[in-house]
């Protein structure tokens, strides 16, 4: 995508226990005190009046026979002002959030379930639903997702005698680095910075080494991290990956440099300008196959009301953004894949390109899954931690991950 609103950069995954504690069991009063009016809130204030989502959302109420109040916040600010708003008895009908975030407001007690809402969620891809679900229920539907790959520069791999389609492994892409670093060229960029960037994008090398986020201190999850502290030691990736985030790490892919980037279904559009041919690959597992890279994405999820026959109509505003015609427009306006196949098939008929995001979100992991919850805030800050410590050598990985697994616990 090209706007930098509702990248996962941005995600802000915890409120705090102080404001999960004042929310904790409260119910809201409406989001509006007029019947024919429904409150939505959504993390793109990138959208004004007119463009193509403020106008999918104008219909979505004129279909649904009522006027869509919509309100849009910066990410970071949309989970506390959730919260806040649901303690002070005005939640919106319907609102959109950054998928770490349904878990930590469902455990707030602010959401409804689908059984609730009488939602289908059987069309939806399972493992973009788990983002979504904790404590067996389900609290919402993603509206789209994105997640990562490997771009790459075919005229660097050119110079280099090196031909993406084969690598299909670790050995196989660190086999490529070498060969572009003799050929005089640089490696591979990424972002490992200090914050819930750094995690999401060590993420697919954790759980393609077939880690777990319970067991930071296991072989798995220490083999990930020694990858990338190898890259780093024999000049694969820069030293700057340290501080780098997804977009100034795009910078650096952009310059013409650089074999790979690992990067996001946002960058598409930028791609294309960059000047010279590129292509693009899945993160591939230890041992091959498509790693599980972190699912980004907004959930549509509707709030607790008192009035709860509100629902019906929030129900019909959210289905009207998640299912059909409405999808394919919401997730074409905000750079996602859709969460259904007959959407997904229709994306990849209008963009061919799209074909190898497609597959990447098929094997794509939401960060809360297994049932994490809000579990995960403090395990993915001891992760980038660790790998912060690792990269910049203040630690081996190994004891690097054995503390982190110690400061979860």
């Amino acid at each position: 995508m090209t706007t930098p609103v509702h990248r996962p950069e941005t995600c802000v995954l915890a409120a705090g226990l102080a404001a999960l504690t004042l929310a904790a069991g409260c119910s809201s009063g409406g989001g509006s005190a007029d019947p024919g009016t429904y409150t939505l809130w959504d993390p793109y204030p990138q959208f004004q009046a007119g463009s193509p989502w403020a106008k999918l959302l104008d219909k979505c109420g004129a279909d649904a026979g009522v006027k869509v109040k919509r309100t849009a916040y910066d990410t970071t600010d949309l989970t506390n002002k959730a919260l806040l708003a649901a303690q002070q008895g005005n939640a919106p009908d319907v609102l959109i959030v950054d998928n770490p975030v349904v878990s930590t407001l469902a455990q707030a007690g602010v959401l409804t379930t689908t059984a609730e809402t009488k939602t289908d969620t059987s069309k939806i891809k399972p493992n973009l639903l788990a983002a979504g679900q904790s404590g067996g229920k389900t609290y919402g539907v993603p509206i789209g997702a994105n997640t990562l790959a490997l771009f790459y520069n075919k005229k660097v791999l050119d110079a280099a005698d090196v031909d993406a389609s084969t690598i299909k492994d670790w050995a196989g892409l660190t086999a490529a680095l070498q060969k572009v670093k003799a050929a005089g060229n640089k490696g591979i960029t990424f972002s490992a910075i200090g914050t819930e960037e750094g995690s999401f994008q060590f993420l697919p090398w954790f759980w393609g080494a077939g880690a777990q986020l319970t067991r930071l201190d296991s072989a798995e999850s220490v083999s990930a991290l020694s990858l990338w502290s190898d890259w780093l030691k024999k000049g694969y990736a820069p030293k700057s990956v340290l501080n780098n985030t997804q977009t100034t790490s795009w910078q650096e892919f952009a310059t013409g440099d650089y074999a790979f980037a690992e990067n996001g279904t946002w960058q598409l559009e930028n791609v294309k300008k960059a000047g010279f041919p590129y292509g693009i690959i899945p993160i591939p597992g230890k041992s091959g196959g498509t790693a599980p890279a972190p699912t980004g994405g907004e959930f549509v999820t509707v709030p607790v009301q008192d009035d709860t026959g509100r629902y019906a109509t929030s129900k019909k505003i959210t289905d009207c953004v998640t299912v059909g015609d409405g999808s394919y427009t919401a997730v074409t306006t905000l750079s996602y894949i859709a969460p259904t196949s007959d959407i997904q098939q229709k994306q990849v008929a209008a963009k061919p390109e799209l074909k190898v995001w497609v597959d990447a979100v098929h094997s794509a992991k939401g960060r809360t899954s297994d049932d994490l919850g809000t579990k995960y805030p403090k395990i993915s800050q001891q992760m980038w931690t660790a790998v912060q410590a690792a990269l910049s050598g203040s630690a081996t990985p190994q004891e690097a991950m054995a503390k982190a697994q110690t400061s979860v616990k």
